[in-house]
């Protein structure tokens, strides 16, 4: 069954008694106002009343004027957020034709939220007292992060945040990414097809990595949040390394370990549940760092910088493989609330590629190289999305219909984010050099990505 044929017909059958013929357009001025733009799909509400353009294949279906409530007390974002991971509100059609809004994307994938004005906040209040959708603000879905306690990026404060995302059910994440189990922007050297899969291309990103790294036999590689074990075991078999794989996440360490012992490498690689604050058992010759610094922060990211230095031989070389914004985002004292932090990254950060690249110049290291794949990124999200719809039921069984709603909503908007070129993704290669100032690297770029076994 696919989400919108299991949407379309749970219209709430107790909200049919508010009875208003322009329900749908009160709705729509709502929906307006707190966008900034002119909705280009049709509000269908509990009433049947419709607005919008006639002609769009996509609408927003009200299903209750509890979603009402949720927009007046939380007029931004997450007012929205809360009203469709709840069911309230819905979708009808290809949720990327109800996305597809760039002052959205934009918004969101800038994390500068979606809020009404004073007045338009007032005029939402009254619509939503003429259609029922007054009273006690609703409790949020308890899919939401609550509080969160202590200084942001301590140890006890990001475990927590990282098992909120990823301690959901291993078998959930299967369903999405697919085999390979990479959680990071694959790299497409030809569009997705039958002959060229997701599979395929990730396996090609790992391969890109290992190779970036200079990984020949005997080496010793540190994956810094290793996730469910891919690069470890991608860098093992093919490259023949030795490799220590160290995430917080309960869940990922168990399925990386059994992943370890399928491919018969438990004598080349280690899963440790390590943060990376306590690794102390260099040198390596190498380390790869894959979509792990949005969870460290940027009030930690020179340290962190510092600490994979000190974990490098020199010579020794890093790739960090990063979400980054494509513009400088100035500090702000009280961040807003959103989508994304309220319900998949709590505490997640993405700044721009200068913050990464000044980071590893303050401790000494060498930048030698960066590549954006930020079209790569488009793509795999989509597919994600592909296989998040086909697997809707089992992903429904496994985690919950308000998770699986949150992860399609989420996976969508972040596509388009990358489409729209609000975000990013960077690949920045460094290198710790030698007391003499040698590099290790060779000559030409060519030359420093020939595979070499």
């Amino acid at each position: 069954m696919t989400v919108s044929e299991r949407d379309s017909g749970r219209m709430n059958a107790s909200a049919t008694a508010i009875q208003s013929p322009n329900a749908a357009g009160q709705i729509a001025a709502i929906l307006n106002s707190a966008l900034g733009i002119e909705l280009p799909i049709r509000v269908r509400c509990w009433d049947g009343s419709e607005a919008g353009p006639p002609a769009s294949k996509a609408a927003i279906l009200i299903r209750d004027p509890r979603a009402l409530k949720r927009l007046v007390w939380a007029p931004n974002e997450l007012g929205l957020a809360r009203a469709y991971v709840s069911g309230d509100l819905s979708f009808e059609g290809d949720i990327f034709e109800i996305l597809d809004l760039p002052e959205l994307i934009h918004r969101i994938s800038r994390h500068e939220g979606i809020q009404l004005g004073t007045r338009d906040r007032f005029a939402a209040a009254r619509t939503a007292a003429k259609l029922g959708g007054l009273g006690l603000p609703p409790a949020p879905p308890p899919e939401e992060v609550r509080k969160t306690r202590g200084p942001i990026h301590v140890k006890s404060r990001d475990a927590a945040a990282i098992s909120h995302h990823y301690d959901v059910s291993n078998e959930f994440y299967q369903h999405i990414l697919g085999p390979s189990m990479v959680y990071s922007c694959a790299y497409w050297a030809s569009p997705p097809s039958e002959q060229y899969t997701l599979q395929d291309a990730q396996y090609d990103k790992l391969d890109l990595v290992c190779r970036k790294l200079g990984l020949k036999p005997g080496m010793r590689l540190l994956d810094v949040g290793c996730g469910w074990g891919s690069m470890a075991i991608h860098a093992a078999a093919n490259f023949g390394v030795d490799v220590v794989g160290i995430t917080i996440s309960k869940e990922q360490a168990a399925l990386a370990r059994e992943r370890v012992r399928a491919a018969d490498l438990s004598s080349q690689v280690e899963i440790r549940i390590q943060d990376y604050r306590d690794i102390n058992d260099g040198p390596f010759d190498a380390i790869s760092s894959i979509g792990m610094s949005e969870h460290v922060g940027l009030v930690r990211l020179t340290e962190y910088a510092r600490i994979l230095m000190n974990q490098l031989r020199p010579g020794g070389r890093l790739l960090n493989h990063a979400i980054a914004s494509v513009r400088s985002i100035p500090p702000r004292s009280k961040p807003t609330p959103s989508f994304i932090t309220s319900y998949i990254f709590p505490d997640g950060e993405i700044f721009p590629l200068s913050a990464t690249l000044n980071a590893m110049e303050q401790v000494g290291l060498e930048v030698r190289d960066s590549e954006a794949l930020r079209e790569h990124y488009g793509l795999t999200l989509r597919t994600w999305v592909d296989n998040l719809r086909e697997h809707w039921d089992e992903a429904v069984t496994l985690a919950g219909e308000a998770r699986a709603r949150t992860w399609l909503l989420y996976l969508a908007a972040c596509a388009l984010a990358f489409d729209h070129g609000n975000i990013t993704v960077h690949q920045v290669l460094a290198v710790r050099q030698t007391p003499m100032g040698k590099s290790g690297m060779p000559a030409t770029r060519d030359q420093w990505l020939t595979r070499n076994l």
